[in-house]
């Protein structure tokens, strides 16, 4: 017997990908460093276009980003104008060079001996918010935390951290809980 699975209003769809990152990933806690920085990179490249879109490069993204590692990343900067010339991602200079900043901004803080996952998670005090949301139309697309999130990060030396991509990056890792599948 096959059990329907519950989506999301945007979870539905026929596209496999965006079905498996609804059904797998998105919502779920979070606590890899090296993965909160690839949903915060992907969140960023998806400002002003489609998520499908950002999936569908998700794999090119990861090849052209060292699989998201910070400390290779980091260290991208000559590799701008190559990137910026490959047609496989996004190829926004202003994107990518957050990106390789952010790696930056997490290095700062590895270097002091606090991980991504530890400076992120401070921000909910260790637990999910949870907002019991019963239709897509409830679902914000900013909080005042993550207004305050963005601001900090900014202050931390991260960028491309506004109150938009903030909070979908908070519905990514985890941070919040904004699903309505039952």
């Amino acid at each position: 017997m096959s059990v329907e699975r519950q989506r999301c209003a945007w979870g539905e769809t026929d596209n496999a990908l965006m079905q498996q990152y609804h059904d797998e990933e998105w919502g779920r806690p979070s606590h890899d460093s090296r993965h909160l920085f690839e949903l915060l990179s992907l969140e960023i490249m998806q400002a002003g276009l489609s998520w499908q879109t950002v999936l569908n490069k998700r794999a090119a993204f990861k090849t052209a980003f060292a699989n998201f590692d910070y400390r290779q990343v980091q260290h991208m900067t000559p590799e701008i104008p190559v990137l910026l010339q490959n047609p496989q991602i996004i190829r926004n200079r202003l994107k990518v060079t957050a990106i390789i900043n952010n790696a930056n901004a997490i290095a700062k803080l590895a270097d002091k001996g606090e991980s991504f996952d530890h400076y992120v998670w401070a921000f909910v005090k260790n637990h999910p918010i949870q907002h019991h949301i019963t239709s897509h139309a409830e679902v914000p697309n900013t909080t005042d935390l993550a207004k305050r999130m963005g601001k900090q990060m900014k202050k931390d030396g991260f960028s491309f951290t506004g109150p938009v991509v903030i909070y979908s990056f908070m519905q990514a890792a985890g941070l919040v809980n904004d699903s309505t599948r039952t």
